[in-house]
């Protein structure tokens, strides 16, 4: 029975690699979990983790065979990704790692592709009977407006267009810029996290808004169970092709209770420890899905209005060398 953990481009991703591993050694012992990463001696997850592997970039000819290898080789059971450019490429390998009884937390590569461009998402989101910003003709603008990558991510490229003057040849002419309505600062923004089961079914969902942001990523955050989770529960329940964490990115206007959906992230946010921290314990859920055949069912007694406060922290490894 395979029963370890492989956590792929784990970076400075701590907290999650310390959650896999406490909820593996409640139910096996032994259980480890491992990473993986580019540069494994500069990830401090790559430290915290039982061991750690160097692996090329995900667009290498030779990066599937290489996570095949690891896994094989580590009796890994359940493989976990947390970065958007590797979701696409491991969604189309899903079947081949399944027939060697390697489990991988990723949704179905049809609704992978249409979380990962964020033109495909805003029909999506209609299809949910979810709101969201307007799409604008970029031949057609009003002002102000915003602007960013259909295939975007950590908020790289996204920018605020005040006036005409501020649209640059570089930005119209730029194939992969796509422009929407500036949604007023009477919003904020909601980052909600939901558990899915291998068939796409509900088990748990948790809205948390974001009070501060630092480099695309919740450095203050507090959970929210409030009108946001009503909206979402009727119109999410089921979700073709999901599976494992979902991320929905919503804009909420709490006085006029207005939600318009942003952009969908089939994976973990970096803010999903405020998420594990509230009770909702999406790593005990996979490794009971796919490690244990066990049924996971819904979960909503995780904790409301607990707020998360980040700060900057160390890993240290001695005798270190290049």
């Amino acid at each position: 029975m395979k029963t370890n953990i492989l956590v792929l481009s784990a970076g400075r991703r701590v907290e999650l690699v310390k959650e896999f591993q406490h909820e593996l050694k409640l139910r096996f012992q032994q259980g480890k979990v491992y990473c993986t990463d580019m540069y494994p001696k500069l990830s401090s997850a790559c430290f915290v983790a039982d061991d750690h592997f160097a692996v090329p970039r995900v667009t290498d000819d030779t990066y599937i065979d290489t996570i095949l290898d690891i896994c094989q080789q580590n009796d890994i059971g359940l493989v976990v990704p947390t970065i958007d450019t590797e979701l696409e490429v491991l969604s189309l390998q899903r079947d081949l790692f399944e027939n060697l009884g390697i489990h991988i937390l990723i949704s179905d590569h049809d609704f992978v592709a249409q979380c990962r461009d964020k033109r495909k998402t805003a029909a999506l989101f209609d299809a949910l009977r979810i709101e969201q910003p307007k799409i604008l003709d970029k031949n057609k603008l009003s002002f102000p407006c915003f602007c960013k990558p259909y295939d975007g991510s950590c908020s790289k490229g996204a920018l605020t267009i005040h006036t005409e003057q501020d649209l640059t040849p570089e930005l119209l002419l730029d194939p992969k810029n796509m422009f929407m309505e500036l949604v007023p600062k009477t919003y904020s923004e909601y980052t909600v996290d939901a558990y899915y089961t291998h068939n796409g079914q509900l088990k748990c969902l948790v809205p948390r808004k974001r009070l501060e942001v630092r480099g695309g990523e919740v450095s203050k955050g507090i959970t929210k169970n409030n009108f946001v989770y009503d909206y979402l529960i009727e119109r999410i329940s089921e979700l073709t092709g999901a599976r494992g964490c979902i991320t929905f990115q919503v804009f909420v206007n709490e006085e006029t209770r207005t939600i318009k959906g942003l952009e969908i992230n089939p994976r973990f946010g970096g803010g999903y420890p405020l998420t594990y921290a509230s009770g909702a314990r999406y790593s005990e859920y996979a490794i009971k899905e796919y490690l244990l055949n066990e049924e996971v069912t819904f979960v909503n007694d995780w904790e409301p209005d607990l707020l998360m406060l980040r700060y900057d922290a160390k890993v240290l490894c001695h005798d270190y060398t290049e």
